[in-house]
């Protein structure tokens, strides 16, 4: 089965993962490139990036769904989905559920 990480996603998990305001102690950050890189050695994966398509979807997405601010990037990663034809999206993030034409799933059972 193929899969899919948008790039925003990856940078986010970076981000995040790194970030001694929210874990203690932090991953270090080549541990946390080393997680990337063991995703990336999945043959069945596909990184998602902006592509002639990506536009007319965000454009859609933001009139659909009103949103600003921050969730303008979580509208980013929907419009990505949506121009590489993903259907499903796992997150655990809720808001992802108000972007029209793509169901969530929790992968955590939430």
């Amino acid at each position: 089965m193929t899969w899919a990480i948008p790039w925003p996603c990856i940078h986010e998990f970076l981000a995040v993962a790194t970030s001694p305001k929210i874990y203690q102690p932090p991953m270090p950050i080549s541990q946390a490139v080393q997680q990337v890189e063991n995703w990336m050695e999945s043959p069945s994966l596909r990184l998602l990036g902006e592509t002639t398509g990506y536009w007319p979807q965000l454009q859609h997405i933001l009139r659909a769904s009103p949103v600003c601010g921050g969730a303008v990037h979580d509208a980013r990663i929907a419009a990505l989905c949506r121009a590489a034809g993903v259907t499903e999206l796992w997150s655990a993030d809720r808001d992802f559920s108000r972007f029209p034409g793509l169901v969530t799933r929790n992968p955590l059972g939430g």
